[in-house]
């Protein structure tokens, strides 16, 4: 687990799904006047080298980000999250990519909190120099998966939990599950948005239909693939599971989905889901 670094897959097509849904839930919550809290589990380092030897590397970001960086037809909740990236470049030059932390921090008010949770010792790090001491932040060198439950329910009684684990252990698609079901209990009205990489689709499907009989309402799902699922390709896909979603987030996903869908599916074998998983009462 501590060898993960998000370096390596910055600005790939699930940071795209995943930044859009973020993006989305945050812009609703600033809807009305009251203070929000936001909680994310793993962090990373903030912001990402484009032109670093680990982007390099696997060159991810070719799957996603930079796909979009360029055209003038995006729809509008893309246009949104490619424009808010840009804010990162100078002269709109496709050189860095903000991740989750800074891309919050860019919506938090005056009176809004972001509490990080950052297990790896060098990200840590890192995060820190990238929030740059912001009063509005705290940042903690622990487990988020495991400390973070200690904050609910949030002072605010507002919020959204963020929860995008590396996923290196199979035990982690449990603890996920686990994890969500005590936050729920402490905090029934939050909003959680659970990221998941598809890589052995059984997994999910054990990680879905445990969510479904765990007692938990209104749990909808949305996700991108660009290549159709296999036993070689590694991650073919990624989704976001969100619970207590906006009450539009299903609409902007029916639009927003297809159209990633066309634009970064590889020889037209892109596909996406949007479902409900379980109702709302």
């Amino acid at each position: 687990m501590l060898s993960y670094r998000h370096a390596f897959h910055a600005g790939n097509f699930a940071d795209v799904l995943k930044h859009i849904v973020l993006l989305e839930v945050l812009d609703y919550l600033a809807q009305k006047e009251k203070p929000f809290c936001v909680i994310d589990t793993h962090a990373g380092a903030g912001k990402y080298a484009l032109d670093s030897d680990y982007a390099l590397k696997t060159r991810e970001f070719d799957t996603g980000i930079a796909q979009l960086w360029q055209r003038d037809d995006l729809p509008p909740s893309v246009a949104n999250y490619v424009n808010l990236q840009k804010r990162f470049n100078a002269n709109a030059q496709f050189k860095h990519y903000a991740g989750s932390p800074l891309l919050i921090k860019q919506l938090l008010r005056a009176k809004d909190k972001l509490h990080l949770f950052e297990l790896h010792s060098t990200e840590v790090g890192l995060l820190k120099t990238t929030m740059k001491n912001d009063k509005r932040v705290q940042i903690e060198h622990t487990d988020g998966l495991k400390n973070s439950l200690a904050l609910l329910p949030p002072i605010e009684r507002r919020g959204l939990v963020l929860i995008d684990p590396s996923y290196e252990m199979k035990s982690d698609y449990a603890n996920v599950v686990k994890t969500l079901i005590q936050m729920h209990k402490r905090f029934a009205t939050g909003t959680y948005a659970l990221w998941y990489p598809v890589i052995d689709r059984a997994r999910n499907q054990t990680l879905e239909s445990t969510l479904q009989k765990s007692g938990i309402t209104n749990i909808q799902l949305f996700e991108l693939g660009i290549v159709a699922d296999n036993s070689v390709r590694g991650m073919t896909a990624s989704g976001m599971i969100v619970i207590n979603a906006p009450w539009n987030l299903v609409t902007t996903m029916q639009t927003v989905l297809p159209w990633l869908t066309e634009t970064l599916g590889e020889n037209g074998a892109g596909h996406f889901r949007v479902e409900t998983l379980v109702t709302e009462k």
